[in-house]
């Protein structure tokens, strides 16, 4: 390892490292009494980590023979990976704590799957690839089952597993593929042996690399153990999955198949076209039946994944810009949202029920609002800023000549507005029936209503984001 090596991977490193010292302050102090300085130390790490790769980054490195990457792409979504897991840690503490689930190790297992997650952006090899990749999952596996006395958590937990490992299998046997016939497993050479023909074996080997990572991202038909999950699973553990893992694995997607199959994007864009129509109306259509809020959530994902794989699919600067654009507009969206479903309760009982949400509006005027805002967000109408996330993905469809694709989600927007506004009727205009307590800490309160002037805002540059994502994707297309 040299010293560039080093300084390159040093966010790493020091993460990684915080993590191994957590779990040792952990296990020898008085573990669970320590949950939250570990939450509110591991989410100022990050934070501290965010401002330092955002501000003091520049350039194009590379480490370790080309394994890994740092660039304006990377960096971009390093930023926001970091942010999105900060801010779900803090405003889960409360609900955690009450629920008796605040357990030393969870702050320390998301630490160690942000490292993998940065590891996965910035991967410059399909080894470092996998080793990001699994980093993460195992981290997740572990989380989704958090709360050891429920069977449906550990369901959760179990199936996340079971169906990650398969996807872990797809993967590997597509990455073995890809070696067997490029001879390397570096991105540059793979995109140097498929300059002058892509052999039949080696566009199976994309396929397969393809299915694996599509059910990172909840994309259909890899989506079946969305619902499932973020309904079992602890719902500060869902929060965690709505929002950093799905930007880590959609930037990954984008850097495999740029960095390392970038000339033949006629090949893996149908690909991606093909997941991105299926997870938009699968998605749309399966939530529109949704009883639970959670797995509301869950169908949502799935769709919102699809509206961004849009970008990818267009295989140009621009659509890599509109991704990541809509990547971060679709976590802010996410955190308010689930800062809100934190709060709900009856009794002192966590409630999802989106019946409980009837008439919701009269005990709680403000909360009702932003929440409003939130949903008419994601559903992409104007004037907030989720309909510019969808505009731009769209418009990057057309400009690459697949208005097709653009139409396509055009009319899957058309049909998830339906449960997205349902959830604004039943608030303001649902029956009149037992209603539901919103129990707010003040990070809960400054993160839903933070989300929410945000998409009220409706004006990308007024945030930075447009120019920010503009040199990312140049970095990453050339």
């Amino acid at each position: 390892m040299t010293y560039v090596d080093f300084t390159t991977v040093l966010p790493e490193v020091i993460l990684a490292l915080f993590a191994m010292l957590a779990l040792l302050f952990g296990a020898f102090t008085s573990k669970d009494a320590t949950t939250t300085l570990l939450t509110w130390v591991t989410a100022a790490l990050f934070t501290g980590l965010a401002i330092w790769i955002g501000a003091a980054g520049s350039g194009e490195h590379m480490a370790f023979g080309g394994m890994f990457n740092d660039d304006p792409f990377a960096r971009f979504a390093k930023v926001t990976i970091l942010l999105s897991a900060a801010a779900v840690l803090v405003m889960s503490q409360d609900y955690l704590r009450r629920r008796n689930l605040a357990r030393f190790e969870y702050p320390i297992l998301i630490a160690l799957s942000v490292v993998g997650m940065m590891m996965m952006v910035s991967a410059g090899d399909l080894m470092a690839l996998y080793m990001g990749l699994e980093l993460q999952s195992l981290a997740l596996y572990v989380i989704a089952s958090l709360r050891r006395d429920s069977p449906k958590s550990t369901e959760a937990g179990l199936k996340y597993f079971v169906l990650g490992s398969l996807s872990s299998g797809l993967f590997l046997y597509g990455a073995s593929l890809t070696y067997g016939f490029a001879g390397t497993t570096l991105f540059s050479g793979i995109l140097r042996s498929v300059a002058n023909g892509v052999p039949l074996g080696l566009l199976f080997g994309l396929v397969f690399m393809l299915a694996g990572l599509a059910f990172k991202v909840s994309a259909a038909p890899f989506h079946m153990w969305t619902p499932d999950v973020y309904e079992g699973a602890p719902t500060p553990v869902t929060a965690i999955f709505a929002t950093a893992p799905k930007v880590a694995a959609m930037a990954l997607i984008a850097r495999l198949v740029h960095d390392a199959f970038g000339s033949i994007p006629g090949d893996w864009g149908q690909v991606i076209a093909g997941l991105s129509v299926a997870s938009m109306f699968i998605g749309a259509i399966g939530a529109i039946g949704q009883r639970d809020l959670k797995r509301l959530m869950a169908y949502s994902s799935i769709a919102h994944m699809g509206f961004a794989l849009i970008g990818l699919a267009a295989a140009t600067a621009l659509g890599v810009q509109a991704t990541m654009i809509y990547m971060a507009i679709y976590v802010t969206m996410n955190i308010g949202t689930f800062a809100f479903i934190l709060s709900l309760e009856r009794d002192g009982a966590p409630v999802t029920s989106i019946d409980s949400l009837n008439m919701f509006s009269k005990t709680a005027p403000l909360k009702a609002l932003a929440v409003m805002v939130l949903f008419v967000s994601m559903a992409g109408l104007p004037p907030m800023l989720g309909f510019f996330a969808k505009f731009y993905v769209l418009k990057a469809a057309i400009n690459a000549d697949m208005t097709w694709l653009a139409i396509a989600g055009v009319l899957a927007s058309v049909i998830g507005a339906f449960y997205y506004l349902r959830i604004v009727y039943v608030m303001y205009f649902g029956k009149e029936t037992e209603g539901v307590g919103s129990r707010m800490v003040p990070v809960q309160w400054l993160m839903l209503m933070g989300s929410a002037v945000i998409m009220v805002a409706g004006i990308i540059n007024l945030f930075g984001i447009d120019p920010i994502a503009a040199v990312a994707a140049e970095a990453l297309v050339r």
